[in-house]
């Protein structure tokens, strides 16, 4: 650190650094300028999320960089703006890393008008919200006034200018002056009582007037007490204070706002001249429009008459138009007979084909034919089991024990008819059957040859 910040450098050429150059700057301009105020208008005015506010201070001819930290940013209490002509007190420093030149504050207050200027806007916001300027509110301006009030200075130019104007463009109307004054501590009170007994009149509008200057000098139109006024006025009211450039709160209150007084005054002027040509136009207008309607309604009547015609004509045309609907009738109803002819026709087919003699016949021819069949069936069926039957008998012949008699054999058969297959099965003196191919003959059994006989001496 050093020790002596305005200690020159040594003549044998001493080299610093940019540090060290920007350090020395920083501390010299910091003693030097520690604390003072400096007067000028805002502009580049920043406020990143840090909460710190960093704009430049501004005159018609130099700026400076200003940086306002955040612990002395929430003391200030009006809102900054572009704009905004200040009074701020800091230190002059140096942004070492930059080499910038700046201003560090812990004060800012407005300056001139710049306290005029944030009650104007906080009155403007006040008013804006309670619906004072409003469109809904305005009152339209009359078209052709008759009676209009002045509520300005009697001195002065602005009075003078309002009645040329009125002079050369409409001498008929009647101008009423309501004085007041306009600038200085009495005039809000003055402008106040002016209004009130000016809507008391019965003028068909108002107009609330006053020639350039600051904007202290019109302040009294800026005052809450002279809007609420101007909007309790049943009269359309035209405000025109100031030069084209000067807006008061006056102005958004007003019904309608003129650039300047001798503007008001042309807007509820009509011109003399003007008047005429719209006159002479809606004259051309009318005839045109006459004409136009004589021609449609000779046109209209043209057409009317084309259109009527001779009774006998429409009773003509009456015969004409019935004796087309009788042949067209009677074209239907040789068409709807036709019609229903062929729909019976093709019923009766339809029933001749549905009658249930054919289908007797047809059954009757169905039932002969199985008859016949069922008698060929039997007849056949007979002849074939009679056939099978003779084959069947011949088989049985053949195989039949008469047929074996027939060829000379014999069946023995006991007293109980059961035949002798074994000779053991008899007995000698056993009586037995003989059954011949004709015929039967009784035996006897003498000897069976299985166990000796014995035969008795006297059979």
């Amino acid at each position: 650190m050093i020790k002596d910040p305005f200690q020159r450098l040594n003549l044998d050429r001493e080299v610093l650094s940019v540090s060290q150059l920007n350090s020395r700057a920083r501390l010299l301009l910091e003693d030097v300028f520690s604390n003072i105020w400096v007067e000028g208008e805002i502009s580049n005015l920043a406020k990143p999320a840090s909460g710190h506010v960093y704009f430049t201070l501004k005159d018609s001819q130099a700026q400076v960089r200003c940086a306002l930290f955040r612990q002395n940013a929430l003391r200030i209490r009006q809102a900054l703006r572009d704009g905004l002509a200040v009074k701020v007190r800091g230190k002059v420093s140096l942004f070492e890393g930059r080499g910038d030149y700046q201003l560090i504050l812990d004060m800012v207050e407005p300056a001139g008008d710049g306290a005029l200027r944030l009650a104007f806007e906080a009155l403007k916001e006040k008013l804006s919200a309670e619906g004072l300027f409003a469109n809904e509110r305005k009152i339209a301006l009359p078209t052709h006034p008759k009676r209009i009030g002045i509520v300005s200075s009697p001195t002065g130019a602005v009075i003078r200018d309002i009645i040329s104007v009125f002079r050369r463009r409409a001498p008929q109307v009647e101008l009423n002056l309501v004085p007041t004054a306009v600038q200085g501590r009495e005039a809000t009170a003055q402008i106040v009582r002016a209004l009130e007994l000016a809507d008391k009149q019965g003028f068909d509008a108002l107009i609330l007037a006053r020639g350039g200057g600051s904007l202290e000098d019109l302040w009294c139109f800026n005052e809450e007490p002279v809007a609420r006024a101007i909007a309790a006025c049943a009269t359309p009211i035209v405000s025109a204070v100031g030069h084209e450039t000067d807006v008061s709160i006056a102005d958004f209150v007003a019904d309608v706002r003129a650039p300047t007084p001798s503007a008001a005054a042309e807007l509820l002027a009509p011109d003399n001249s003007e008047l005429v040509q719209r006159l002479y136009t809606l004259q051309r207008r009318l005839h045109m429009r006459m004409q136009h309607r004589l021609e449609r309604e000779r046109m209209r009547v043209d057409s009317l008459q084309r259109r009527l015609r001779h009774p006998g004509e429409r009773l003509r045309q009456h015969a004409q138009r019935v004796d087309d609907l009788e042949m067209r009738l009677i074209r239907a109803i040789q068409t709807q007979s036709g019609r229903q002819r062929e729909c019976l026709n093709s019923l009766q087919t339809r029933l001749l084909s549905l009658h249930p003699q054919r289908d007797l016949k047809l059954l009757g021819q169905r039932l002969d034919a199985l008859t016949e069949r069922m008698h060929r069936s039997m007849f056949e069926g007979l002849r074939a089991r009679q056939l099978r039957l003779t084959s069947q008998m011949q088989t049985l012949h053949a195989v039949s024990p008469l047929a074996t008699l027939g060829r000379g054999y014999s069946i023995l058969l006991d007293d109980k008819g059961r035949a002798i297959r074994d000779a053991a099965d008899t007995q000698p003196g056993q009586r037995l059957k003989a059954r011949l191919g004709k015929g039967e003959l009784d035996v006897r059994v003498e000897d069976n040859h299985v166990q000796p006989a014995n035969l008795s001496l006297l059979d």
